[in-house]
């Protein structure tokens, strides 16, 4: 994921109007929303159903809940580890032995929940999944006050060593703040020396990546998430409306290509505006992120509040 150097915390960047908030509370109801979200997923994914229609009916769900869709649900397959979410017209569907990764974001008024879990449809990969899940499972056992992040990377890594796979070093976890996805420090998923110092108070997502491959992705030519940085003067109409739109709608989140259809057309005009939107810098883009072919990968994925004596978990 991105490569931040410091730690924002809630309220530093955010409300600005002096009124108290319970973020936790809030944080609570969009875990509990993505979780919901997450399980009907689950239950939709199955052989011969296309991509496009698990992504709609779980945003339209997290809609009709009255949360706000965090960032484009991830349907990434086998080698594919992250930022796959389907095109406005895309037939993908899920193969007989294929291992899906879904990861889910939500918010309720802009604090965040994510989190993700990898379905094994061939029945012949458990053991990566349980990989994942247990190096998942062990990190938020481990976490307290004054640990390190890179000592919970040491035990993500372990868990995934432990099964004969390896874990994805160039993906990690990361903190979450007020319309922030990426909001500073970041969870490894390996050991690393040092790290920042957890703190009672902080919200972050932990997601373990487990692989048959070289456990380092590299990016794919796709690319179908982008997110807003900074808005820049554009030679282009429509990207000067692209702009405005991707201001007021998503506020820094980030959101699919295939959102942008039913306001902006499929036309080259619109693909036109993105790139020059992301060349001037004012839009970062998300490509698809694999192992090298014909590897696997597995993906699990809590959003945790950091306690007094412990870590909770936010999403389930």
């Amino acid at each position: 994921m991105e490569n931040n150097k410091g730690k924002v915390k809630d309220g530093v960047e955010g409300d600005g109007d002096g009124e108290d908030v319970d973020e936790i509370g809030l944080y609570e109801k969009a875990g509990a929303v993505a979780f919901e979200a997450l399980k009907k997923g689950a239950k939709m994914a199955k052989p011969g159903v296309k991509l496009l229609e698990i992504a709609e009916k779980i945003e339209k769900g997290i809609v009709e809940s009255g949360a706000g869709i965090g960032f484009p649900v991830n349907l990434s397959l086998n080698e594919n580890a992250a930022h796959y979410t389907p095109k406005f017209d895309d037939d993908l569907a899920i193969g007989e032995k294929d291992v899906l990764k879904i990861d889910v974001g939500t918010h309720v008024e802009g604090y965040i929940g994510d989190c993700a879990l990898t379905l094994d449809f061939s029945g012949e990969n458990g053991k990566l999944v349980e990989a994942g899940a247990n190096a998942l499972e062990a990190a938020v056992a481990f976490i307290r006050p004054g640990k390190k992040t890179g000592e919970v990377g040491a035990v993500i890594e372990e868990e995934i060593r432990k099964l004969g796979f390896r874990p994805v070093e160039n993906l990690t976890g990361h903190y979450l703040a007020k319309f922030k996805l990426h909001a500073g420090g970041e969870i490894p998923n390996v050991a690393r020396a040092g790290g920042f110092e957890i703190e009672e108070g902080d919200v972050f997502a932990i997601e373990p990546f487990a692989s048959t491959g070289a456990g380092y992705v590299a990016e794919a030519g796709l690319v179908e998430i982008f997110e807003l940085i900074e808005k820049r003067p554009m030679r282009q109409r429509e990207a000067r409306k692209i702009l405005d739109y991707a201001e007021t709608r998503f506020r820094g989140l980030p959101f699919a290509e295939r959102w942008l259809h039913s306001e902006f057309g499929s036309g080259l005009m619109m693909r036109s505006a993105l790139r020059e939107l992301v060349l001037s810098g004012s839009l970062h883009q998300y490509p698809v992120l694999h192992d090298k072919k014909g590897s696997l990968v597995s993906q699990s994925e809590y959003t945790v509040v950091v306690e007094k004596d412990g870590a909770r978990i936010l999403t389930k």
